[in-house]
């Protein structure tokens, strides 16, 4: 899988970029708030049809889209995979005559010229993205750790996505209906309760138990190879275990066991992924029970408690989870770990090595974990590397790598490299 073309108008402070990347490894040098970033962010777009860290979509358009009769922002890119070859795009057009912070803007998906969904777009290019603010994937909030594993997974496997999209559409409904019976005082003692729930109920734990059953899989492969980075990464001195925690007992533990994990027992029976795992179908079971022998609680708040929606994870090194007790080396280079295992994991599933974007990864690095990160670069097909310093890496590196500089949204070689074109 190779972008070998990317586009980009009106793209945060990207005016006009026309960009061809010509080698597996690409680096990108610059001050900081040159754009390097938001070149990642560009690409990342293609992979997944969402932004990496706007609050809105509307924030990526540029201030120059405010020339345009109609604002607008397009990023396009060209990518190969085997023995094809796919034009990606993602535009977003002004709505209305509003401008400025005001303005609200439609998303359209081109596929080969083609006006598609932003599901559709998923998986035509996979890519693995590390941000220095990825540290929040330890000590954020569950919903950072979710959405970090529900994009890895889509891009994996467009199964995963169709489950995933269907479970958050029951979910919508059952909360509205969850709302009006708590407004309508009813009780769950009422035969016609759990019969107006029973639809949704059969629909959430159906797509739920799979969605469930994939994040188990996705997470036990993954937990062995982020182990083993994360000891490469700290010379052996700490021991990372990935742990999910389910919003429900899954059913491999006991009640009493499954309170211990929740409560962050880390324990080695209760840290280690059940074998075998369990399956979507006893995952379902298990769902609809907890769903049934809540229905007070759930009616109470108007609102569904239990499901994939209200899982988390944890990042348990050395017996202390790294949430409560895990310094910002710590839980950055965990993190890290991560990435790296999902870049093995994502290969091994689908045949494909996805993009690698490291944004300014070097500097928090000391020689010795810089050295076991570029053997990494020098495995994958491709990866663009953004840096403030060129002498972060190596000149062997330097010798192989598409060298490009980036100062206020404009992009040009390296000086003393061959002159191409990249923007205007």
């Amino acid at each position: 899988m190779f972008l070998s073309h990317l586009d980009l108008t009106h793209f945060r402070n990207y005016q006009h970029l026309h960009l061809d990347f010509t080698a597996p490894l690409t680096l990108v040098q610059g001050r900081n708030a040159q754009g390097k970033t938001n070149l990642l962010e560009a690409i990342y777009y293609l992979a997944t049809s969402k932004s990496s860290h706007a609050g809105t979509e509307k924030e990526v358009v540029g201030w120059s889209a405010e020339d345009e009769p109609i604002p607008y922002t397009q990023i396009t890119g060209t990518v190969h995979r085997k023995d094809e070859t796919h034009k990606l795009e993602v535009l977003f057009t002004a709505r209305d005559k509003n401008r400025g912070v005001d303005a609200n803007f439609t998303k359209q998906i081109r596929i080969n010229g083609v006006g598609r969904r932003g599901i559709d777009l998923i998986g035509e290019m996979r890519a693995v993205l590390f941000l220095p603010e990825d540290v929040v994937l330890v000590d954020g909030s569950p919903s950072e750790r979710r959405r970090y594993i529900d994009i890895a997974l889509c891009q994996i496997e467009r199964g995963y996505t169709q489950h995933l999209s269907r479970y958050q559409k029951v979910l919508t409904q059952r909360n509205s209906l969850l709302k009006q019976l708590r407004e309508d005082g009813a009780s769950h003692r009422d035969p016609s309760v759990s019969a107006q729930l029973a639809f949704w109920d059969d629909q959430l734990v159906q797509h739920g138990g799979y969605v469930l059953a994939r994040r188990y899989r996705f997470l036990a492969d993954m937990a062995p190879i982020a182990r083993a980075r994360h000891a490469q990464l700290t010379e052996d001195r700490e021991q990372l275990h990935l742990v999910y925690l389910p919003s429900f007992n899954a059913g491999h533990l006991s009640e009493a066991a499954y309170r211990r994990l929740k409560d962050g027992d880390s324990a080695a029976d209760l840290i280690r992924f059940p074998d075998p795992l369990p399956t979507a179908q006893a995952l379902a079971t298990a769902f609809l029970r907890k769903l049934e022998t809540r229905r007070d609680r759930e009616l109470a708040t108007g609102s569904t408690l239990y499901g994939p929606h209200r899982d988390d994870m944890a990042f348990n090194v050395n017996g202390r989870d790294l949430r409560t007790y895990g310094s910002r080396g710590q839980q950055r280079t965990a993190s890290l770990s991560l990435k790296l295992a999902e870049l093995e994991i994502m290969t091994a599933d689908t045949g494909e090595t996805p993009l690698l974007l490291l944004d300014d990864v070097m500097s928090e690095l000391d020689a010795r974990r810089r050295g076991m990160l570029l053997a990494v670069l020098s495995k994958v097909e491709q990866a663009v590397v953004t840096t403030t310093d060129w002498n972060d890496f190596t000149p062997a590196f330097l010798a192989q790598a598409q060298l490009l500089h980036v100062e206020n949204g404009e992009v040009s070689p390296k000086a003393g490299e061959e002159v191409l074109p990249q923007s205007e």
